[in-house]
């Protein structure tokens, strides 16, 4: 279960590298550009599948793919105020 890191260019053009502890987020995420939206669902429905990975092996969730999701969402929250049907989030890889 490989932890796997993707890099997130927001909306302001600033870049954040997130954490996920199992390479399943590549099964959700690919680099190319996401209404904000759509990046949201994916990316919390990724963070829950490698949590839950964590959880199979180890028997516990993984509360760092738990902080990584509040985190996204805080960071989110200002382009959500400012039409998030017009905001595109990039992911610029994921290694």
């Amino acid at each position: 279960m490989p932890v796997t890191h993707f890099v997130v260019r927001w909306p302001d053009g600033e870049e954040e590298r997130c954490y996920s502890p199992s390479s399943i987020v590549r099964e959700y995420l690919r680099p190319g550009d996401y209404p904000l939206d759509v990046f949201l669902d994916r990316t919390r429905d990724a963070l829950a599948a490698a949590s839950e990975r964590v959880r199979e092996k180890f028997g516990y969730a993984c509360s760092s793919a738990l902080d990584q999701w509040a985190a996204i969402e805080r960071r989110a929250e200002p382009f959500r105020a400012n039409g998030a049907q017009l905001a595109q989030v990039t992911v610029v890889r994921v290694d």
